[in-house]
């Protein structure tokens, strides 16, 4: 196989790759906003800066304790979302029966706070993180050689989105938490302790984006500004898939992270744009988002 559209195939390949990969952060990243927002109408500005804490704590648990990639995959998501219902019971909590504005401007000042903190702590270059051994080396397929750990960064994140995707859609707690966030008097009657809800549900959505540093932290240096340089994308994702929607978190941020690596072959000049392109037409043909109500 040399050519496909006269294109190299090993080129082509490569950036549906990289577009896989990019698609399944923008995935995992858009899915805890979708579940924050959709649960607690909460527009999580911080959660960029959630991702990078995610990095960063798999890179100290490795620098400082020694603890390697897969307990890093356990350990950092629960101290992140640790730290996620702290700053839900000491700020966010106060703003839910306010303007979703409020909300979009606190968390937006805690990522400016979070992410200063770790620049002043570690500077603005990155730290490497080393792949595992298991998923060292790259697969023969005939026509590329893909790396090991790029494809399982593709297949955890589509399993962790398909089993958050049934825990909210297709469970009891799902239905529980989906009636809260229409009639939590009602819920709270029938014996469920909604508050304690709410505040585990921010930091599932927050563990979710940690879960992304960490699959990110080999790949993408672990900086500071890691989160921040992919959050704008993810909300235009969420936009895109319609805000609150699960489902329409997941299939969009894979569907954008393949359309902007194709970009970069067929019209790389566009790659940077495609995606707010994509999200202007939807606002204009349907402001809800493709799997959003109105």
């Amino acid at each position: 196989m040399d050519d496909i559209f006269g294109i190299p195939a090993p080129l082509l390949f490569g950036q549906l790759l990289l577009g896989l990969i990019n698609g399944a952060f923008y995935a995992m990243l858009s899915l805890g906003l979708a579940v924050i927002f959709g649960l607690l109408n909460i527009v999580n500005m911080a959660h960029g800066a959630q991702f990078m804490m995610g990095a960063f704590a798999a890179w100290m648990l490795l620098a400082w304790l020694g603890i390697g990639y897969w307990w890093a995959l356990l350990i950092a998501p629960i101290i992140v979302a640790i730290t996620g219902i702290i700053l839900e019971k000491l700020f966010i909590s106060r703003l839910y029966k306010l303007d979703h504005l409020y909300g979009l401007l606190l968390t937006f000042g805690l990522a400016l706070i979070i992410e200063g903190v770790f620049r002043n702590e570690f500077g603005s270059s990155g730290l490497p993180y080393r792949i595992p051994t298991e998923l060292s080396g790259a697969w023969d397929l005939g026509f590329m050689f893909m790396p090991v750990y790029r494809g399982w960064v593709v297949i955890a994140a589509l399993a962790l989105c398909l089993a958050t995707w049934v825990i909210i859609e297709k469970t009891r707690l799902g239905a529980y938490l989906r009636a809260a966030t229409e009639n939590a008097a009602l819920v709270q009657a029938f014996g469920v302790n909604v508050p304690r809800m709410v505040t585990l549900t921010y930091g599932f959505g927050v563990a979710l984006a940690a879960i992304g540093g960490v699959l990110a932290a080999p790949i993408y240096s672990v900086n500071p500004q890691m989160g921040s340089n992919l959050i704008i994308v993810v909300f235009a994702v969420v936009v895109i898939g319609g805000m609150g929607s699960i489902l329409g978190a997941i299939l969009t941020g894979f569907a954008l992270g393949v359309v902007e690596g194709l970009t970069k072959v067929f019209w790389p000049e566009a790659s940077a744009t495609v995606i707010f392109v994509i999200m202007a037409i939807v606002l204009l043909a349907r402001p809800a988002g493709l799997f959003g109500r109105a």
